[in-house]
């Protein structure tokens, strides 16, 4: 029954929050700042390179299309510059993300075993009733997936708004108005391009939302059932001596085993299903920007490089529209941790709050 029950709440997540949050603050808080800093940087450069090659493959087909021998030579020679320029600054954006990322788990590890080790909280904190087992797997699992996701996702989002804003602007000009015959008239219809990557995006997110609404629910509960299998390992060492096969056939690491097998054919469910939506995804995007380009190349509205160039910015959209097709699992996976962590914290402040005063003098005997 308990897996009918959201695991992933609200005040977890704030308690995560408000912790985390402290490594911005401070001493040292202009490292991260600086960090952050250069990721937009990357961001911002990038894009300004992925538009350049947008106007590339355009060129390039053009010239290909008049046969003019001499452009596509020129536009040879300009492709490895775009390139490497691209490559140079993926590089710097992973030194800098990685830099963030490790700098970030080190401190709130740091922060959490303090908290966790002060005043015996430890001792305290196994022995209530009710607190999450084996907090040591918080503390170095959860607390390296709550600050690794973060930032990979904030940096891809920051890129796909960019990417989304510029690209739509790109189809909105290419594409131009569709011109069709509807009751005997006429019609046309600005930026047909526009709206058709808008109504292609919503099925897809809405698909992935559809079939991955209970991830973040299946990776909590498979988290939690591999801290219980790590738990009832550990505890073997205090038992009788006995041999492997009775080990692994103990009452508590045989049941937190199942448990475990368990979650993980619920969690190997939803990545199948998700996965569908997503590859999916990959595979049709640029095929349907191509397609739906079709009706103005054949009318010679458009040119063998204006349809290359707007099936790429069709592309580029969808990249950015399904950032959350694409990102599901990760943010159901970052979701989970961080609220074990902050159910962590939270153990921990009742703990804190049910600690006698250190100024309270013992009664005389």
């Amino acid at each position: 029954m308990d897996d009918e029950v959201p695991a992933v709440g609200a005040k977890p997540l704030r308690r995560f929050w408000r912790t985390a949050l402290g490594f911005w603050r401070g001493d040292g808080a202009w490292i991260p700042w600086a960090l952050i800093g250069l990721l937009i940087l990357c961001v911002v450069s990038q894009l300004v390179v992925q538009y350049r090659l947008n106007l590339w493959n355009r060129d390039f087909f053009n010239a290909l299309e008049r046969r003019d021998g001499r452009d596509i030579l020129q536009q040879t020679y300009l492709l490895p510059a775009l390139a490497a320029s691209s490559i140079v600054l993926a590089a710097t954006a992973v030194w800098g993300r990685m830099s963030f990322q490790r700098r970030w788990r080190e401190w709130l590890t740091s922060s959490l075993l303090e908290l966790w080790l002060s005043h015996d909280n430890y001792r305290r904190l196994d022995a209530g009733p009710g607190e999450p087992q084996l907090a040591e797997y918080r503390i170095a699992e959860d607390a390296r997936i709550a600050t690794d996701a973060p930032i990979d996702l904030v940096v891809g989002l920051l890129a796909s708004l960019l990417t989304a804003a510029t690209f739509v602007v790109v189809l909105w000009t290419v594409g131009g108005s569709l011109t069709f015959d509807a009751f005997d008239m006429a019609l046309q219809l600005p930026g047909y391009l526009v709206f058709a990557s808008f109504g292609y995006a919503m099925i897809t997110t809405g698909a992935m939302m559809l079939v991955g609404r209970r991830m973040a629910h299946v990776i909590e509960r498979k988290n939690q059932a591999e801290s219980e299998l790590k738990f009832a390992v550990a505890r073997l060492h205090t038992s009788a001596p006995q041999t492997a096969a009775e080990a692994a056939q103990s009452a508590p690491v045989g049941f937190a085993l199942a448990e475990v097998m368990r979650h993980w054919r619920r969690l190997r469910g939803q990545h199948v299903r998700t996965t569908l939506v997503s590859h999916g995804n990959t595979l049709l995007a640029p095929l349907v920007g191509l397609i739906l380009c079709v009706p103005q190349y054949l009318n010679h509205a458009m040119s063998l490089g204006e349809v290359t160039q707007a099936a790429a910015a069709f592309a580029a959209v969808q990249g950015a529209f399904n950032w959350l097709v694409d990102n599901y699992p990760r943010l159901a996976e970052w979701a989970s941790s961080a609220s074990r962590v902050g159910i962590l914290l939270l153990g921990l402040d009742v703990v804190e709050q049910a600690r006698p005063p250190s100024n309270v003098r013992r009664p005389m005997a």
